[in-house]
């Protein structure tokens, strides 16, 4: 039954490969994600309560598509965090959302619950302007690595050096 939630809700993620905002298209994704889980609560219950989700096709095809959501802001320079981080507050955000909404009694479902959780996960994980225009070398190198995958030049000890120093650079410390 987990498996064939995960299925359904995969079947309703729209990718667009090259949205114009890609803030927006974080918001959109969240509140997808969200409004599935309060439109089937008992499946989504089980979905994530289910040990074996990391072993579902649809699960990690979900996670793709939100890993390349996160890899388009990063590459934008939009990333305040790293890729991983990001995935993690984003899933745990909406995920927090549903399965706190649904916790409530009906009369003390507020929906500024929902939009206040989405609206702190994106100030967690994003910049209000591209870090690349910014002074500094972190929201650079999150840029930077966020390409990495996509070059093909560098050697694989060189490519592990500079993520080794990129991710030294993106931490801001």
């Amino acid at each position: 039954m987990a498996e064939h939630g995960f299925a359904a809700f995969l079947a309703t993620k729209h990718v667009d490969p090259d949205p114009p905002d890609l803030i927006e298209d974080l918001r959109s994704g969240w509140d997808l994600a969200v409004e599935f889980g309060l439109d089937n609560p008992a499946l989504y219950t089980l979905m994530y309560s289910e040990p074996t989700r990391a072993t579902s096709a649809a699960f990690k095809a979900g996670m793709e598509i939100l890993m390349g959501r996160i890899r388009r802001l990063a590459a934008g320079g939009w990333l305040r965090v790293d890729e991983e981080l990001a995935a993690t507050i984003i899933h745990a955000t909406a995920r927090g959302a549903v399965l706190t909404w649904l916790s409530l009694p009906e009369d003390r479902r507020d929906p500024a619950l929902l939009t206040t959780l989405r609206e702190s996960m994106v100030a967690a994980v994003t910049n209000e302007e591209p870090a690349v225009q910014d002074a500094g070398p972190a929201g650079a190198a999150r840029a930077l690595r966020a390409a990495l995958p996509e070059q093909t030049i560098l050697s694989g000890g060189e490519q592990h050096l500079l993520t080794e120093w990129l991710d030294r650079l993106a931490s801001d410390g």
